[in-house]
């Protein structure tokens, strides 16, 4: 199999909002950062997949919560999908780039868990990809309804076995 790591809306808006911090934020931009170089040596391809939102949504183009965030930025020859949606997959060329690069086996990464992490995994196993979500690498922040933390751990535990292999970042081999 041919992997890819994907690095899913690590944007500065993520940890520029005061109320809204992701859990462990420093912890898994820490780890995508350790995943990056093991990739980077193994020659392992790096897909970045950025949000861009609509009026006032931070994660606008020309808006300082857009980028990626400084830690864990692309290099030159990374590539970047953006997408208006929430899966990577949808009205994006995502798809065709990994098929044109023969990749079938994507390590998932990211922000937010419950979210665009969540419908980037479901949309790459149904199209027959293999996923592996890495269990310390992905986060979101507190809702009204459960902590951050929380989430994690569901998002985790739902996609293991069903969606993806679920492991952490100390185990991710390239």
């Amino acid at each position: 199999m041919s992997k890819a790591l994907v690095i899913i809306d690590v944007q500065k808006g993520m940890w520029e909002h005061p109320d809204y911090p992701p859990y462990d934020g420093d912890g898994v931009l820490a780890r995508i950062a350790a995943l990056i170089a093991k990739a980077r040596a193994s020659r392992t391809p790096i897909m970045y997949v950025q949000h861009h939102g609509t009026g006032d949504h931070p994660f606008q183009p020309g808006k300082p919560g857009f980028p990626f965030h400084d830690a864990i930025a692309p290099q030159p020859g990374d590539d970047v999908t953006v997408k208006h949606n929430s899966s990577a997959f949808h009205g994006t060329d995502f798809d065709a780039k990994l098929k044109r690069a023969g990749i079938d086996h994507l390590v998932v990464t990211g922000m937010q868990s419950e979210y665009c992490v969540d419908s980037a995994i479901r949309g790459a196993h149904e199209r027959g990809y293999t996923v592996t979500l890495v269990s310390d690498a992905h986060s979101t922040g507190d809702t009204k309804v459960a902590k951050a933390e929380t989430i994690v751990a569901i998002q985790n535990r739902t996609m293991a076995g069903a969606f993806a292999d679920v492991k952490p970042a100390a185990e991710v081999v390239f």
